[in-house]
């Protein structure tokens, strides 16, 4: 039995129906948007929260509020991820329908397909979203370019196993520097214009199930296995890991907040965590009605999002920003 006493009051998170089939991922626009069809109870200014689901529709809310913005409709199988421009003006979505679309994320429509011959499982934008990388079961990493009218690739790299994340790490020499996440467990580091293998990092046996960079991109957390771990990507050593009470055999993740002194996690329960980084339990939130895949903090703290098996997306305070008598749950 564990007891949270600092409150006793459970929070009472944003519930975001609409997807009828367990989540895949969830993102927001790293930097805020105009929503010219904002309502007057909604600023003007807000962050976007974009989600992959199972259910083929990938859809755009309002990071704060919640509210729905609009359905991309197009793909023929599952979407697995999905992720927004740095002016979230482009969407990009990976499928199981051997493809990924990018999309003018105001209007809906489709921009450009580009075909595969597998399970396409991540997209990253990458260089300031003028490109944009993909990866799957076909092993292969590869890099498009957006303002090109080409489909062919213009990097190709290939890789050892299935691609489950791809993550770029901002660097300051100015190189194109992406991570890949595999299903045997690797966090493989790549340097995309001399497609060159910066690092290996071996992290679980059942594979890396979720990959994060930190704001500043100095950081990146990797959930596999049955620990949270963080990677100094300076130098690409482990500075810490933490022990979880969940797996993240079958889904879940993890997400630092921008602070970097603490991260959410879920996985194959129900719950919602929070975590120091020292593996002190901070918070722990009911609500979801199966196992929590997919959680991602807002780029500003405030808040943050999780997506589960039930088909539902909740928003949570966090406790700086939260009513300080429903932060914190009790559990029996």
């Amino acid at each position: 039995m564990v007891k949270l006493l600092q409150r006793k009051r459970r929070q009472i998170p944003i519930v975001c129906p609409g997807h009828s089939r367990p989540l895949a991922e969830v993102q927001y626009c790293p930097s805020p948007s105009v929503n010219p069809n904002a309502s007057p109870t909604e600023p003007a200014d807000h962050y976007l929260l974009i989600s992959a689901c199972h259910d083929k529709l990938p859809m755009l809310r309002c990071g704060r509020s919640g509210n729905w913005i609009g359905t991309f409709e197009g793909h023929k199988g599952a979407t697995w991820s999905a992720k927004l421009s740095a002016d979230g003006l482009l969407a990009a979505t990976a499928s199981a329908d051997f493809s990924v679309k990018i999309w003018n994320a105001v209007t809906g429509d489709v921009v450009r397909t580009f075909d595969h011959k597998h399970v396409v499982k991540s997209v990253e934008f990458l260089r300031n979203s003028a490109w944009i990388a993909t990866g799957g079961h076909e092993k292969l990493l590869r890099v498009f370019d957006l303002g090109s009218e080409a489909t062919a690739p213009l990097y190709q790299l290939q890789t050892d196993d299935v691609i489950r994340k791809i993550v770029e790490i901002p660097s300051p020499k100015g190189a194109v520097t992406v991570a890949t996440g595999d299903t045997a467990g690797n966090v493989v580091v790549w340097d995309v214009e001399t497609q060159a293998r910066v690092a290996t990092l071996h992290v679980s046996s059942s594979g890396v199930m979720d990959m994060e960079a930190s704001r500043g991109g100095t950081i990146l957390t990797v959930a596999a296995g049955s620990k949270v771990h963080f990677f100094d990507t300076t130098s690409w050593t482990e500075t810490s890991h933490v022990d979880m009470p969940i797996a993240f055999t079958e889904e879940g993740g993890a997400s630092l907040h921008p602070s970097l002194d603490r991260f959410i996690a879920g996985g194959s329960d129900t719950w919602v965590r929070v975590f120091g980084l020292d593996g002190a339990l901070l918070e722990c939130h009911k609500g979801h009605h199966g196992p929590v895949r997919c959680l991602r903090y807002a780029p500003n703290g405030d808040s943050f999002a999780t997506g589960s098996e039930d088909g539902t997306i909740r928003i949570w305070q966090t406790e700086t920003a939260a009513d300080s008598s429903v932060s914190y749950a009790t559990l029996e």
